[in-house]
This record gives C-alpha cells, sequence and structure tokens, in this order.
C-alpha cells in the first residue's frame, strides 16, 4: 500500500467559494477532546488524542493525552451537566502530556455524569 499526501494551501465548498485557508483548519481544529461520566468509576464515553482518563477524587480528574502537546500553552474549555446555577467548571491547561478537568457545586468539588472538555493548540 503506498501513502499518499494532498498538498492544499486553500480550500473551497463544492461552489468555488467560501475560502479558508488550510493553516486554519489545522490550527483551529480541537487536537484533544474527551466526553466522559464522571460518576462512580470515571469512564471515557468517547474522545480524540485521549488515552485515558484518571480519577484524581471528587469533582477531579486528569485527562491523559495519547500525543502530546509542543508546550503547555494551548487552550482549554468544557462544559458538564448541572443541577442548579451554582456549578462551576475548570477545565485546566496543564501539563504537555495532559489536562485537568474539574467539577464543583457551590464551591464544593462534585462528580457530574456527563463532562466535556476540549483541548486546542499544537501537537508535538
Amino acid at each position: 500500500i503506498m501513502a499518499s499526501e494532498l498538498r492544499v494551501n486553500t480550500l473551497k465548498d463544492a461552489s468555488g467559494n467560501n475560502s479558508i485557508a488550510t493553516s486554519f483548519v489545522a490550527g483551529g481544529s480541537a487536537k484533544a477532546w474527551v466526553n466522559f461520566n464522571g460518576t462512580g468509576t470515571a469512564a471515557i464515553r468517547d474522545s480524540l488524542n485521549t488515552a485515558s482518563l484518571t480519577d484524581n477524587g471528587t469533582g477531579t480528574f486528569g485527562v491523559n493525552f495519547s500525543s502530546a502537546f509542543v508546550n503547555d500553552d494551548y487552550a482549554a474549555s468544557g462544559s458538564f451537566n448541572w443541577s442548579n446555577n451554582a456549578n462551576q467548571l475548570y477545565v485546566i491547561a496543564d501539563l504537555t502530556t495532559n489536562g485537568e478537568c474539574n467539577t464543583y457545586e457551590a464551591n464544593s468539588a462534585v462528580d457530574r455524569s456527563e463532562v466535556y472538555a476540549i483541548y486546542h493548540g499544537d501537537l508535538a
């Protein structure tokens, strides 16, 4: 089997409109994301570039990347299911090989059944 490579500078839709530089596509795409159940035994439902999940205690999780980021200056964001308006989520760009995802309610750590974290940056 021969590997192939496609090199382009710009992508356009089927009508030849709405062009975008491939650098925006590659640079702006999530390089890792995870959807997991944070209650009981924490478990990944689905993910990209996520090797495993570490349960570090109530409401505190480590997201271990399959491929490392080039540095720890990547961006992190996310969301989770909530029961009231006093909830906080901290998705943290931590190390090149893992990030953090912490869930709180009224300033107390709590486990949540639906947690989603997304990481953007350059891979090593």
